[in-house]
């Protein structure tokens, strides 16, 4: 069993100077981290290179995006994974009232993950089993804002988000250093303006979009 001596406690120190949180989700996020590493002994929830970067990598990583959407209430996470962004997103956001991140997973394993992850936590949100394409008009209520981290090509993931930008949700996608090329391949699907926001925690990228709009209703985006 993995064990929390893996993450680096210097690293830690430095995560919560680059995004401060209160001292309740700094307790939600450490049982969230404790599990995280119980699991991953069985299940590949992170590159395991990463884990003594753990903090930065990945909570941090996952915080920065609550700046840029505010006042967002209601979130929805797309192939939510091993819980980034979407579950550190709830743990944040436990004290905002009406608050519910949607976590959206298709493997059962690590959706039984995430449901464990919200239940000792006490973060708040609920999982949807689901593929990303089906699980869109299932979701009641109107949603503010939309995010995915390390899940889809850009193309793919402004198709699966475009319902719901349509419908007013703010689209805010974690990408890497690459992300001009994936923005090249985007644009030839999708009309956009994108704003781009350099990530606090490394050399990635966020990219924000409030309004999406398909260039050629007859293009087929590649899969």
């Amino acid at each position: 069993m993995a064990k929390t001596s893996s993450v680096l406690p210097s690293d830690k120190a430095s995560a919560l100077a680059l995004t401060p949180i209160s001292r309740e989700t700094e307790a939600r996020l450490d049982a969230y981290v404790d599990l995280l590493l119980q699991w991953q002994a069985k299940t590949n929830l992170v590159a395991s290179s990463t884990l003594p970067n753990l903090w930065t990598r990945h909570i941090s990583d996952s915080l920065q995006l609550l700046a840029l959407a505010p006042s967002a209430k209601v979130w929805v996470d797309f192939g939510s994974g091993g819980g980034f962004p979407g579950v550190v997103l709830a743990c944040a956001l436990v004290d905002t009232p009406g608050a519910m991140v949607h976590l959206v997973e298709r493997n059962a394993r690590k959706a039984a993950f995430l449901r464990e992850a919200l239940r000792i936590s006490g973060a708040a949100g609920t999982v949807h089993l689901a593929d990303i394409g089906d699980s869109v008009d299932s979701l009641l209520g109107a949603v503010d804002c939309v995010t995915a981290r390390a899940m889809a090509p850009l193309h793919q993931l402004v198709g699966f988000a475009a319902p719901l930008v349509g419908r007013g949700a703010k689209a805010l996608f974690l990408k890497g250093q690459d992300v001009e090329a994936e923005l090249t391949e985007a644009t030839k699907y999708w009309k956009l303006t994108p704003r781009l926001h350099p990530s606090l925690t490394g050399h990635g990228w966020i990219v924000e979009l409030d309004r999406i709009e398909r260039r050629n209703s007859s293009a087929v985006q590649p899969k």
